[in-house]
């Protein structure tokens, strides 16, 4: 997985000329699904994220596989039944912040991105309120928005349709490399 991250941020970095590329050296993806008989929730500490700060653009990529339940069995419904993880194997973002930023000015700022999120082999267009914290250690981004399942089609059964929410909350944090002139 490491290795396929550095490969496509290399060559991101590499399509880009005389541009500054921040790349992410932690990025976690979560997501929180609140039900009435139990609520779900997974996390993985292994997606890759880079921006490139002349043009705004932004990319997200995650394993599916990676995501961590607190439940083993949970985990491999997720993977077998509903993302068809050996199929469809990342979830993934690209788009553009709308907001100009200065990501060697300080502070804390709220952009949107627009851009689209490929899951399971759905491809949809997003719009995504983020926070920006830009300091000298770099810069943090956080974004929390909706996914609703049926949209990128991942079927729930009748049979757990009270177990799993229709619309799952998720949330990205990423850290960057600090920037220089």
């Amino acid at each position: 997985m490491k290795t396929i991250a550095l490969t496509i941020l290399l060559l991101l970095t590499a399509q880009v000329t005389n541009a500054q590329t921040l790349i992410a050296d932690q990025v976690s993806l979560s997501f929180f699904s609140e039900a009435p008989l139990e609520n779900i929730s997974a996390i993985s500490k292994q997606g890759v994220s880079a921006i490139d700060a002349e043009t705004q653009s932004i990319y997200f990529k995650v394993a599916i596989q990676t995501f961590e339940f607190k439940k083993p069995l949970m985990q491999e419904h997720f993977n077998e039944k509903y993302l068809e993880s050996d199929r469809y194997p990342y979830a993934e973002f690209k788009g553009n912040i709308q907001d100009p930023v200065d990501f060697n000015q300080q502070g804390i700022t709220t952009v949107t991105a627009n851009g689209e999120l490929s899951i399971h082999n759905v491809t949809k267009s997003y719009t995504v309120q983020a926070k920006l914290q830009i300091n000298d250690k770099g810069l943090a981004a956080e974004a929390t928005f909706p996914v609703i399942l049926k949209d990128h089609d991942i079927k729930i059964p009748r049979l757990v349709f009270k177990n799993i929410a229709e619309v799952v909350e998720v949330t990205v944090i990423a850290h960057y490399n600090v920037p220089t002139n």
